[in-house]
């Protein structure tokens, strides 16, 4: 069986996306590992589905790299966005439903700008903050994001005894770059491994240097693959609506593959 992909990538962030509104796909974990796997397959940071749902444009499906489905995927929300406006399926403006729930979507020529879920609380500790962006995200400080070993740390919490057995967590690690500007660095659960960007990753971080710095605003945060911005507002003492994750989003190529 041949089926056409798209790849699109969101700062680096790199997914094969497939049109499955006629639900042809079939989508177990064997066949999703291999398409994202760097050497015998396409190659990306997961899988994503576009498919049909009642009262929106459409419904985004999201696997990890290690052909599990995952939990929700800021960049990868945002490449579902600009491959539905590529698809000619809305004019500027989106509404899709994913595995957290309803989001929004605006595209222009150069950005996708997303509409996150809101975050209800954040736990706030000595040496990180854990929060909830659609994802789990642990998050600390670091003095030197260059030489920060984000792997070997990020993989001993993913797995240590507090989160390994609920099931893990994605670990970022912050550098303060100035006001209402960081650099972020993400060991991401179900890659296991370092990815170019993260963008629930990346919203986790800015609200928690928000509630440390006392920032409001636009915050702008660089990652391994490209800028991306933050917009949020918190409604209560650790409580964020009307949360946007703002960036470039691009096709990279096209093609067919046997299954």
């Amino acid at each position: 069986m041949e089926i056409p992909f798209f790849k699109y990538q969101g700062t680096g962030n790199d997914f094969v996306m497939i049109d499955n509104r006629s639900g042809y796909f079939p989508s177990s974990q064997k066949l999703i590992e291999s398409l994202c796997h760097r050497r015998f397959g396409i190659g990306a940071d997961g899988l994503i589905l576009l498919e049909n749902a009642e009262g929106y444009d459409f419904r985004m499906v999201y696997f990890n790299a290690d052909g599990r489905e995952g939990s929700m995927c800021g960049n990868g929300g945002r490449c579902a966005v600009r491959f539905a406006h590529d698809l000619g399926m809305f004019d500027q403006e989106t509404s899709f439903i994913a595995v957290d729930g309803p989001h929004e979507g605006v595209a222009t020529k150069e950005i996708i700008r997303l509409k996150m879920g809101s975050v209800n609380g954040v736990e706030r500790h000595e040496k990180y903050d854990f929060l909830n962006t659609g994802s789990p995200h642990y998050v600390t400080y670091v003095d030197d994001i260059q030489e920060t070993e984000v792997v070997s740390i990020g993989k001993d919490i993913r797995y240590g005894s507090e989160f390994g057995p609920k099931g893990g967590t994605n670990v970022n690690f912050v550098q303060l770059l100035g006001e209402n500007h960081i650099s972020v660095r993400t060991y991401e659960r179900g890659v296991e491994d370092e990815t170019y960007s993260c963008g629930t990753g990346v919203t986790a971080c800015v609200l928690s240097a928000h509630l440390r710095e006392g920032w409001n605003g636009l915050v702008t945060v660089e990652t391994l693959g490209g800028t991306l911005q933050v917009d949020y507002l918190e409604k209560d003492r650790s409580k964020f609506d009307d949360i946007y994750l703002i960036g470039p989003a691009v096709r990279v190529f096209e093609g067919n593959v046997n299954i």
